[in-house]
């Protein structure tokens, strides 16, 4: 359930009308609900009380706006980071440092330091090379780090391949048949305070029968790190969990997922953390739009947007789908592809699709867009970086600016000596 709803014929994101937000704002911009961002992360907790003892790190990636992860702060979240910057701004939100979770690859020296410095809560450490870095930083400061050994079960996640993480062939963690060996070198290392495993198999996960199989083959894993006398205390099982973005897509409630989470962990008598992300805030928000003008096409017509591919990269860059509505439907359709202005081919959001009728001027909304949408905007073709709006209630507040060209183009230098004809 989200908080955009039609009423009299008018799209709503909770008690405020679009079209005055598209007024005072201007398009396009992303809308989020502060009510469907709290209910979300209200019914996720909810999901996992049968699992036991349980920490909940928000992904940051999936969304890192101050405001959003204020709100998910507040309902008691910590926060899943992937770099220096995402660690700030979970902090730069109040989400304390304690409950803070480093994953990623490639963490360089400085952040591992920042990490440290900050007195972080866990590192999920990808590799042994990592794990040796670490403890050598964390050693000349006379410090252990808190660490799990993340862990590729190579499981097929049966999602879009670009965002498939636990299969052998991806880049995350350290193969299962090999972890024990390592997780008992990088035990004996003294800036280590290695306390258990990690995993993340994907993202937009439809199925729980993936994430089950992964899950069984992490408890083996314990047992058999137990066995040769090791204490774990902690097991993060990722996030993943899809939500719909088509009509037909029906992904696992949060309860259905908890219900299996406790069946499949019992007994393992560990802080089971979990980083959700999409789940939370993807039917959060919605990308609003204007029409620009109708173009005649061969097949079909093209609806031409003032939103772009740099806007909204999901579409282009996985042929992703996100359903569009008018903001005031007359409840005609037609059959048309939406693209946006810029010069590239991959700049479609939806192809020959039936949508809502729509003409010069009138606005429309791509939903389910909370998530993973202003986060990997950009400013290609020298388009403005998308405005943020958070509504909360009948009000609302910009919370992240439109940043114009003008703007970008005053952090570029032309050196002296091309000025001059050098």
């Amino acid at each position: 359930m989200d908080h955009f709803q039609y009423r009299d014929g008018v799209m709503h994101a909770e008690d405020l009308p679009l079209p005055v937000i598209a007024e005072q704002v201007g398009t396009p911009c992303y809308v989020y609900s502060r009510a469907t961002l709290e209910r979300h992360a209200r019914v996720f907790r909810e999901g996992l009380e049968k699992a036991g003892d349980i920490h909940l790190a928000f992904a940051v990636k999936a969304n890192p706006n101050l405001a959003v992860l204020r709100i998910l702060a507040n309902q008691g979240y910590g926060a899943d980071v992937v770099s220096g910057g995402e660690l700030e701004r979970a902090l730069a939100a109040g989400m304390k440092a304690e409950d803070i979770v480093f994953s990623g690859v490639g963490k360089s020296r400085s952040e591992l330091l920042l990490g440290l410095d900050r007195g972080i809560g866990q590192f999920n450490l990808e590799s042994e090379e990592e794990g040796i870095m670490l403890a050598e930083i964390a050693a000349a400061r006379g410090q252990k780090a808190p660490a799990t050994l993340r862990v590729n079960p190579d499981v097929d996640a049966g999602t879009h391949a670009k965002i498939s993480t636990g299969k052998k062939e991806n880049k995350f963690g350290v193969a299962i048949d090999i972890a024990p060996d390592i997780y008992q070198r990088l035990s004996e290392l003294d800036g280590l305070d290695l306390r258990g495993v990690a995993v993340h198999i994907g993202s937009q996960l439809q199925q729980l029968e993936p994430l089950e199989k992964c899950y069984e083959r992490m408890g083996q894993l314990v047992e058999q790190l137990r066995g040769a006398g090791h204490e774990i205390t902690h097991v993060d099982l990722g996030g993943g969990l899809g939500v719909p973005y088509t009509p037909d897509e029906n992904p696992p409630s949060p309860a259905d997922y908890g219900d299996m989470v406790a069946r499949v962990t019992k007994g393992w008598n560990v802080t089971l953390m979990f980083e959700p992300g999409r789940v939370i805030a993807g039917n959060s928000g919605v990308m609003m739009t204007q029409v620009i003008r109708i173009k005649p096409g061969v097949n079909s017509d093209f609806v031409i947007v003032d939103a772009a591919m740099n806007d909204l990269m999901r579409p282009a860059i996985y042929d992703a789908w996100h359903h569009f509505e008018a903001v005031r439907p007359t409840g005609e359709t037609m059959t048309a592809s939406i693209v946006g202005p810029i010069c590239e081919s991959s700049d479609i959001f939806a192809k020959e699709r039936e949508v809502d009728r729509v003409v010069t001027d009138d606005l429309g909304i791509f939903r389910t867009a909370g998530a993973y949408g202003a986060t990997m905007a950009n400013t290609y073709n020298s388009r403005p970086l998308v405005p943020e709006v958070l509504v909360d209630g009948d009000r609302y507040a910009v919370v992240a600016e439109r940043i114009e060209p003008a703007t970008i183009m005053a952090a570029e230098h032309v050196p002296d000596w091309l000025k001059q004809g050098g």
